[in-house]
């Protein structure tokens, strides 16, 4: 293997592979034969090719913040981990054509910073972007707080580098935003999880830096009064709303388990987070002003604080961040990213907290999250005297409820997160004959080995492996 990848690229021994066989939750651990880190796209042919011929299963793995367990072989069954760490140099910065080039391992906040260095934005924002690569948001879509106005990754790439099953090489960058020339390949490696190749290059598209923001924070009386104000927002702020989240005041507790100086800036059973930006000389503030003073005058908002200063505009996006550190913190608990109709998202929560309210008393249900996009994070928390055993038996009892309540909507068990291992049971029995004819003939005919990824959105048996 260190042939293939050189000195320093290969770690075999329980210590030097540990961070690499556990996700950041701490709720999924793995195995692996090895670990390869390759500095270079010729490297991660040559490890393709080894693994290929020696008929070893390859896990492709980015940042490793993922929730589903999508780069990690918690089966431990004998696959090799392929890191893309030291692949990791930004190409090209195009501030001319808003076209950015970086290799896979580039992580997110690399690619902001030297975005914003050339007076451009990359728009996509979540909470790992410190720690998070750029190939790992193109194979899971990563979404995050800015798709409301900017698209998951998927609206965000304009090319791909992919090291195939096989490991042939397929470059798709073209630095074209219109190319009508059949397939769009590009699309098939976007949100495959690492289970079609190996992707070592993305191209990007870059947008104007913003140079005004304004953000509210709000108190409201429901969740339906929540969904009521994003619509009139939406069409009010001339498409100017970058972002539009829903917390339920029952997480504000979470987010002081990581401050305990964290104060609520309303007292209101939902608190909402809105924020516009413009690139141009607009004033968003006396928009966002008017806009609030009729949903305050209507009561349809019932508090509004407006940030006077960055550090305060600061302060409110620390609640949301802090909630989900916090829940982490608390340990084990149920998590979903659920996706249902904008319009129906009071109609998700109201069920789902019925359910855990009538079902599951003393479990703790917390909503909040992009409801601009319809995507609700409906986690809830164990007793904290309950044993993890026991709340992880309960708590696939509960997942399974919740994910058939947002089907019985419409709606995705998957927003944002993608499938990984963990729901991969849950996304193919919800699949139509024809859609799981489609998919397992697409894996076949890229991969006939069943060596990318197995076990990750496919189950193994529908694979050739």
């Amino acid at each position: 293997m260190e042939g293939a990848v050189g000195q320093g690229g290969v770690a075999i021994d329980a210590a030097d592979m540990a961070k690499y066989l556990g996700d950041w939750s701490g709720d999924h651990h793995g195995g692996a034969l090895a670990v390869l880190k390759p500095a270079s796209v010729a490297e991660v042919q040559a490890v393709v090719r080894l693994c290929a011929a020696l008929g070893l299963g390859i896990i492709p793995q980015g940042g490793n913040t993922g929730l589903v367990a999508g780069a990690i072989d918690i089966e431990a069954r004998g696959s090799v981990v392929v890191n893309l760490e030291r692949l990791n140099a930004l190409r090209l910065v195009d501030a001319d054509n808003f076209v950015l080039q970086a290799d896979a391992g580039c992580v997110l906040q690399t690619i902001k910073d030297a975005s914003e260095a050339h007076d451009c934005l990359f728009p996509l924002a979540l909470g790992a972007q410190g720690s998070c690569q750029i190939g790992g948001n193109a194979a899971s879509n990563a979404g995050g707080i800015n798709v409301l106005r900017y698209g998951m990754a998927r609206d965000l790439i304009l090319g791909l580098e992919v090291v195939l099953p096989d490991g042939e090489l397929w470059s798709g960058f073209s630095g074209l935003r219109k190319d009508n020339r059949g397939y769009d390949l590009k699309q098939l490696f976007i949100g495959s999880e690492g289970t079609l190749g190996i992707i070592t290059g993305v191209e990007l598209k870059l947008f104007p830096k913003p140079v005004r923001v304004e953000t509210a924070y709000l108190g409201l009386a429901s969740f339906e009064a929540a969904i009521t104000l994003f619509r009139q927002a939406r069409r009010a702020s001339a498409d100017l709303m970058s972002a539009f989240e829903i917390i339920g005041s029952e997480c504000i507790e979470l987010a002081r388990l990581i401050d305990a100086d964290i104060a609520s800036p309303v007292e209101a059973p939902v608190h909402v987070l809105i924020e516009l930006s413009a690139s141009a000389a607009v004033d968003l503030r006396a928009l966002l002003v008017d806009f609030l003073a009729g949903a305050m005058g209507s009561g349809l908002v019932t508090e509004a604080l407006l940030a006077e200063s960055g550090a305060q505009a600061k302060s409110f996006w620390a609640i949301r961040e802090g909630l989900v550190e916090g829940q982490a913190k608390r340990g084990y608990h149920v998590r979903t990213d659920l996706a249902v109709r904008i319009s129906d998202v009071p109609t998700l929560i109201d069920q789902a907290r019925r359910f855990v309210t009538l079902d599951h008393p003393g479990w703790l249900p917390q909503a909040y999250g992009h409801a601009g996009d319809g995507n609700i994070h409906f986690n809830v928390l164990p007793p904290a005297d309950l044993a993890e055993s026991e709340a992880r038996a309960t708590g696939a009892d509960i997942t399974a409820e919740l994910y058939r309540i947002a089907g019985a909507l419409g709606g995705s068990i998957s927003a944002e997160h993608g499938i990984g291992r963990t729901r991969t049971r849950a996304f193919w029995a919800g699949l139509a004959p024809t859609h799981r004819r489609l998919v397992t003939a697409l894996k076949d005919a890229l991969d006939p080995q069943g060596l990318m990824n197995p076990g990750c959105l496919l189950p193994l048996t529908e694979t050739s492996s």
